[in-house]
């Protein structure tokens, strides 16, 4: 049976340190004083970082960067090279412009046509390169023998909007062949239907604020569903504000605006919630209201600090990854959690301090009890342990499976786009006998005097569909040859890079090769680069996480196992991921975009950065009620059946949150982005159910006595006081 305070003790709002009881104030405890005595200042200070914070958000896009270099890896600096020497090419897979002649009319009679259209439009483009048929020195015809097609190598995008050069490049062509039909495709175009267009990011995080007001209308059934909208909005701004002076210091991601306004306010409502509900709680036992948010502030603030800081090293965690596109994303998501915390223990405690009882009505809900429902359920685990540790068990089993069947690299063009017209022409290509590889062309770099007798090798290895050494400046500048391999398949993933191989097999060691790009090259030093570091980046966030949580809970083995089920339920989420994008069983039901063959090589290192830290919130707010209920006196399984009856509602629906949050942002155009954002929301959503509301609580309840060890010799290291 849980043992309570006396009624003086709740009076005083004296509850225990997550590190042990406090002999003395509290750090968080001194900080909530001087913000309730200094209220009106920290509100005009947090307004005018608001007013701030907004001037920034319209200024970032423009300060964000799309860099996805690899220094030091072969084949990134091969394509460096090409771009330097060309101006184009190399980091930027090629366009596919597409001519197409009259029904009864061929390309072979109107070749010379054809030609000088291209000639025209080389002339007035000079930054991009035109290798069609005229400088080829074969056609690049479809079966049927109407329709001709070029690569245009085009020089880089540093933006997620229109290829402007592109753009006017295909808008000369077709002026110079007004008489025919001229289209363009490619991986670019193919990426979101030939379109960048899509809600904005401003309207995603006003339809996920939308849904969590709903949640927070239930939870709160009161005005106070609006207080954490209003501690996300300062948080989201707040962090642009931030973000923006980063970028004059380091390049930052372009993926981290999209995290900013979406993981930034499911974040910050979650631990607007869990401070709220406390709140009220104190308030039910009898507190005044400025002794409830000391209360609440010294009990879930501390809470969220802990979740604060998990989160933000996982994203740290980043870092210790050789590729700046990833390690801007873990230094500027770190911000998120960051400034979320800053947030909600200075901002928020001043508003419920000054308006909270006024906008708690009407007072529909009741926290002086734990929810019956949960209650009931947390009864149901703990008499069950071993029943409920199985059946938990056996669910994630059944998520992981499919991830031993992963895929890491480009998603596939069957999957980029279902319509469009640069679907359609890529669809009519390859049905005319071209190859599927013509989206992922291999670019060969040689010395000129031996490009001949390395075009000779290319053109009889096994899996390469054309090889070919453009004329004039198309393939020859300052010296060097860029030679355009067209492999038999797309080389799209790790599973497809056997040309690859074939190719770089073929010239290694051959007298004036420098190297060997494109996408497939490409996507061979990402999984070098990334993958082959991510044991020390396990290692290294694994090891922080863990001393982290062995102080905040007083225990190595309530720490031991909150690492071990994460990992355990980051399995499960990417064999979901992988059923529901790479297989196609869910991608084409609710997106209508069917398998993509693999995952993009990215966005499993970014999820499972994101994920560890915010899935690890939800076992800090179970564990800290948990720990503090022991601490008073209950056994192990009244703790887990105080702590979950306490905590369940708050856990499914700070995770229902951020989950329409990652619903919001799946509507980008960006298939890449769609795959992010359900990768996140089902994670969410299975740690909160079957990891953290059926696998945890069971698994305290069958350690017993042993969740509490900490030997003193460890408490006094990690200076907390040693668990009973």
């Amino acid at each position: 049976m849980t043992t309570r305070p006396s009624s003086s003790q709740t009076r005083r709002g004296a509850t225990p340190d997550l590190g042990g009881p406090p002999r003395a104030p509290s750090a968080i405890g001194r900080l909530t004083a001087v913000v309730l005595r200094h209220r009106r200042l920290v509100l005009v200070a947090w307004l005018v970082v608001f007013l701030l914070g907004g001037f920034a958000a319209q200024k970032i896009s423009s300060r964000l960067s799309y860099d996805f270099s690899l220094p030091g890896q072969p084949a990134y600096e091969t394509a460096l090279h090409i771009e330097h020497v060309f101006g184009n090419g190399g980091t930027t897979p090629p366009s596919i412009a597409v001519v197409t002649v009259p029904a009864g009319q061929t390309v072979a009679r109107d070749g010379a046509a054809i030609a000088a259209g291209f000639a025209t439009a080389r002339h007035e483009n000079p930054k991009v390169r035109f290798l069609d048929a005229s400088v080829a020195g074969r056609g690049f015809v479809t079966s049927d023998g109407r329709t001709e097609y070029a690569f245009l190598f085009a020089p880089p995008n540093k933006s997620l909007g229109a290829d402007r050069v592109t753009d006017a490049a295909m808008a000369s062509l077709t002026a110079a062949l007004p008489q025919f039909h001229v289209g363009v495709t490619g991986i670019g175009q193919l990426n979101s239907g030939g379109s960048r267009s899509g809600p904005g990011v401003l309207f995603e995080t006003i339809i996920g604020g939308l849904g969590a007001l709903a949640v927070l209308a239930f939870v709160f059934a009161s005005f106070l569903a609006f207080v954490p909208l209003l501690i996300a909005s300062v948080s989201i701004l707040s962090t642009f504000l931030v973000l923006l002076g980063l970028t004059y210091l380091t390049p930052v991601s372009f993926v981290v605006q999209f995290l900013v306004s979406l993981v930034g306010l499911g974040i910050a409502i979650d631990y607007s919630l869990l401070v709220i509900t406390r709140w009220r709680e104190e308030r039910a036992k009898g507190l005044s209201n400025e002794a409830a948010v000391a209360a609440a502030m010294e009990t879930a603030g501390r809470a969220v600090l802990v979740s604060g800081l998990t989160v933000a090293i996982g994203l740290l965690s980043l870092i210790v990854l050789p590729v700046p596109f990833l390690r801007s994303t873990g230094l500027g998501g770190m911000l998120i959690p960051v400034i979320s915390v800053a947030v909600v223990l200075t901002l928020l405690p001043a508003l419920l301090a000054g308006v909270g009882p006024r906008w708690d009505w009407p007072h529909l809900r009741n926290e002086a009890t734990a929810s019956r429902g949960w209650h009931r359920w947390a009864t149901s685990v703990a008499a069950h342990p071993v029943l409920s540790a199985t059946a938990a068990m056996a669910i994630l089993a059944i998520a992981i499976v499919p991830l031993l069947g992963i895929r890491v690299g480009q998603t596939s063009a069957a999957a980029e786009a279902q319509s469009g017209p640069a679907h359609g022409l890529y669809t009519e290509l390859v049905a005319g006998g071209a190859s599927p590889g013509i989206l992922s062309p291999i670019e060969v770099l040689t010395a000129s005097d031996a490009a001949a007798a390395t075009l000779s090798r290319l053109e009889h290895v096994e899996g390469v569909s054309l090889a070919v050494l453009p004329s004039g400046t198309t393939g020859t500048r300052a010296g060097l040859s860029d030679l355009v391999v067209v492999p038999t398949i797309e080389t799209t993933d790790s599973s497809t890079l056997g040309p690859v191989r074939a190719v770089q097999a073929a010239v290694a060691g051959s007298p004036g090769v420098l190297g060997v790009a494109g996408v497939g090259p490409g996507q061979q030093a990402f999984s070098s680069a990334v993958y082959g570091n991510v044991p020390l980046m396990i290692a290294v966030l694994g090891v922080l996480m863990f001393l982290v949580l062995a102080r905040a809970f007083r225990s190595l083995v309530l720490a031991a196992k909150a690492v071990l089920v994460n990992v355990i339920s980051l399995a499960a989420t990417f064999g979901i991921l992988t059923w529901f994008w790479q297989h196609g069983h869910g991608s084409s039901a609710i997106f209508g975009i069917p398998a993509t063959g693999a995952i993009t090589f990215w966005v499993p290192i970014t999820v499972f950065a994101f994920l560890f830290g915010l899935s690890m919130d939800y076992e800090v707010f179970l564990l800290a009620r948990v720990r503090e209920e022991h601490d008073r006196g209950a056994t192990t399984s009244g703790a887990v059946v105080e702590g979950l009856g306490r905590t369940g509602r708050l856990i499914t629906c700070a995770a229902l949150i951020l989950f329409l949050a990652f619903a919001s942002l799946a509507s980008a155009p960006i298939t890449d982005i769609k795959v992010l954002a359900t990768g996140l929301g089902i994670g969410i959503l299975l740690d909160a159910t079957v990891v953290r509301a059926l696998l945890v609580p069971a698994f305290i309840v069958l350690l017993g006595r042993a969740n509490w060890w900490l030997p003193a010799r460890v408490a006094r290291v990690l200076r907390v006081a040693p668990s009973p």
